[in-house]
């Protein structure tokens, strides 16, 4: 699917007419951080630490966890860099990524591209060195996957790009598994297939919100080009194929009945939330009574639940 070109606005010239070398320390800082998106890290981390804890079957080696954490944060981060400057021209015309450091000027395109490729190298290696190189070629694949297929591919030609591209997202559930063990089998392939079916639904909704933005730069996001009732009954699949596979891990012996019992709460309050939200697609609500923000919001809470449940059972079978 071919998108519309939108002009791009140049980098720097919004709130500022200095060059961002003679900003403030302390902002220029702040402004680095931002590039990584730390709140994106955070939920990337809430699915790595508790699969060690169950590729462990207990509390694994903790300065493991922090090496890994440090190794995923500067993964993530580099990733996010390298996505922030190959969109900053569209990021320059959105309402939601308007503050964003390249927009504002705080950070050039030459810094931002130098943080996002040491970054990268950065965490190849310290992965390698001081985890396994299982764990730093399947961060490094994920960098490139987000960067290169979905950044630079997917997403601006597909309304599959979150889908697909969602698969950067899930690698840190191998990496949290390949850390401890320096191996794979099917406990972390099952969680890797949850978050690949939790993506599109916890997106969307969020998609819905702002399909105005994504609109106005061409970005094919699935509710820029599909009615509410379409994009509702794709939240409403996938979500049900995400519960079914979230549950497969206990037949197969990985977890027991804690896990189970979160997954069957959770879970449920995910459905009823995914088919209310598509009752009110079919009754053509429109606005704020839509309420598309609610899966969005408790989609946070249930992968945070389940995986704090992927580390707890372990201590009570």
């Amino acid at each position: 699917m071919c998108v519309t070109a939108v002009e791009s606005r140049p980098a720097g010239i919004i709130g500022t007419s200095q060059s961002p070398s003679r900003r403030p320390i302390g902002a220029r800082v702040k402004a680095f951080v931002a590039l990584t998106k730390p709140r994106i890290i955070e939920l990337l981390l809430i699915t790595t630490v508790p699969v060690m804890f169950l590729a462990e079957q207990g509390v694994p080696d903790l300065g493991l966890v922090l090496l890994t954490c440090i190794g995923g944060y500067l993964s993530a981060g580099g990733a996010n860099a390298l996505n922030m400057y190959i969109d900053r021209d569209i990021d320059a015309l959105m309402d939601r990524t308007s503050q964003r450091p390249l927009v504002t000027g705080m950070v050039s395109p030459r810094e931002c591209l130098a943080f996002g490729i040491t970054l990268a190298v950065v965490s190849t290696l310290l992965f390698g060195l001081t985890v396994n190189w299982l764990s730093a070629w399947l961060s490094l694949g994920a960098l490139l996957f987000y960067v290169v297929v979905y950044t630079m591919i997917l997403k601006r030609r597909t309304s599959q790009n979150i889908v697909w591209g969602g698969i950067a997202g899930c690698m840190p559930v191998l990496i949290g598994w390949t850390a401890v063990t320096n191996s794979l089998t099917w406990a972390p392939l099952i969680l890797f297939l949850v978050i690949f079916f939790w993506t599109p639904p916890h997106y969307w909704p969020l998609s819905m919100k702002v399909k105005e933005d994504y609109a106005r730069v061409g970005v094919p996001m699935l509710p820029v080009i599909a009615s509410n009732k379409v994009v509702a009954k794709q939240i409403v699949i996938y979500s049900w194929v995400m519960v079914a596979v979230s549950l497969l891990l206990t037949p197969l012996g990985y977890t027991g009945w804690f896990y189970t019992a979160v997954a069957l709460v959770a879970g449920g309050w995910w459905l009823w939330e995914a088919h209310a939200l598509q009752n009110r697609a079919k009754a053509e609500v429109t606005g704020g009574k839509l309420k598309e923000m609610r899966l969005f919001h408790w989609s946070i809470t249930y992968v945070s639940l389940l995986f704090v449940a992927v580390a707890v059972d372990p201590f009570l079978r």
